[in-house]
């Protein structure tokens, strides 16, 4: 297993136009996240058969060539679990590999579980054990060690023979252009902007609240995402999620009141008078300003039986095909499901999962006659 280490923009430039002139190119990123919002980038693999590179994009000034590999469409990009790296590629360079295909994807249609990792599946078409004890290791750190570097150039290049099985198996199987789709369906998923002033429903245990306490969580909830990501910390490094809970749920307005509910002293201390001027803004609206309270779907009447004979259904279909339940429709996507129907009205603007692609005539037609 050959690599060459990129560390100069002219070097890249010469690989990536080399890898452009291939029909695929294996990609997969290193990067660290534990205090920060976004992930933060140390290292991209990059495989074409032939040029094995290990990029390093903190001292790499021009990444434009290697951005034009990830958007150039007569290149097939090819990444496995790839969820996480492509919130890395939109992050760090504005941009998505395009086409992509996951084989992490691939090989749930030929009957493995979602999540079924790069080195199971490895051992199971290749035959070779993948050492993975450098996956934790801080990729940001330099220099890195020869372990690390192999380690890192393993996963692209054991990926190639992997989507080769792959790929054939998926085109034998007749569920290829399902296997794209729902790669595209990840990619779409991936990149979709979070709403700022909806970051109050993500909030554990959000639905408790009354519409009152609703309306203080709701500016705190905004005001947190928006300092992590003007900061670029993690969401709880900033106030973490229970004390924000907390605070709206009690409508505390001093920091003593604070301290004393146990919140963390830390963050009491760098943001208490601006948490208690936003509870104080928030306590003088009009009760016609408040948010709804939030109506969960397992509150509403007849929602267990309906859920489990849409989940019966999709035992039916699952041993019917071979594909994992979970695959076919997870809980959120059933979810989502019953919510287009009974809050939603059916709207042809906000079409579900199951409704759509492959899954809509292997299963989504059923779940609608049955709701």
């Amino acid at each position: 297993m050959n690599y060459q280490i990129i560390t100069q923009s002219e070097q890249l430039d010469s690989v990536c136009q080399q890898a452009r002139k291939a029909e695929c190119v294996m990609l997969d990123t290193e990067f660290v996240r534990t205090r920060t919002f976004y992930p933060q980038l140390g290292l991209i693999q990059l495989y074409d058969g032939v040029q094995l590179c290990l990029i390093d994009p903190s001292v790499i000034e021009d990444m434009s060539s290697f951005i034009a590999l990830l958007q150039d469409t007569a290149v097939l990009k090819v990444l496995h679990a790839c969820g996480e790296d492509l919130e890395v590629f939109n992050n760090s360079f504005n941009c998505l590999p395009n086409p992509m295909v996951d084989t992490q994807i691939m090989a749930a249609f030929l009957g493995h579980g979602l999540s079924t990792g790069f080195a199971a599946l490895v051992d199971s078409y290749l035959g070779i054990e993948l050492d993975k004890s450098e996956s934790r290791t801080d990729w940001l750190a330099r220099p890195l060690s020869n372990k690390q570097l192999e380690y890192a150039a393993a996963d692209v290049f054991y990926l190639l023979p992997l989507y080769e099985k792959l790929l054939e198996a998926t085109q034998q199987s007749g569920w290829w252009l399902a296997a794209q789709q729902e790669s595209e369906l990840l990619v779409n998923k991936r990149i979709k902007d979070a709403d700022p002033e909806l970051a109050y429903l993500d909030i554990k245990g959000a639905w408790q609240l009354k519409p009152k306490e609703l309306a203080i969580l709701k500016p705190l909830a905004t005001w947190r995402y928006k300092e992590a990501i003007r900061r670029d910390l993690a969401l709880n490094f900033i106030f973490k999620e229970h004390d924000l809970f907390t605070v709206a749920k009690l409508g505390l307005q001093s920091k003593q009141s604070m301290e004393s509910e146990g919140l963390d002293s830390r963050s009491v201390e760098r943001h208490s008078a601006r948490i208690i001027s936003i509870v104080k803004s928030a306590r003088m609206l009009p009760s016609e300003s408040y948010p709804n309270k939030i109506e969960r779907l397992m509150d509403m009447p007849r929602y267990k039986q309906k859920f489990k004979v849409l989940k019966d259904e999709v035992k039916k279909v699952s041993q019917s095909s071979g594909l994992a339940t979970e695959f076919l429709a997870s809980k959120k996507q059933l979810n989502q499901f019953i919510s287009w129907v009974w809050k939603k009205d059916r709207d042809p603007a906000q079409i579900p999962e199951v409704m759509q692609g492959w899954r809509l005539a292997l299963l989504g037609e059923r779940l609608n006659k049955l709701l």
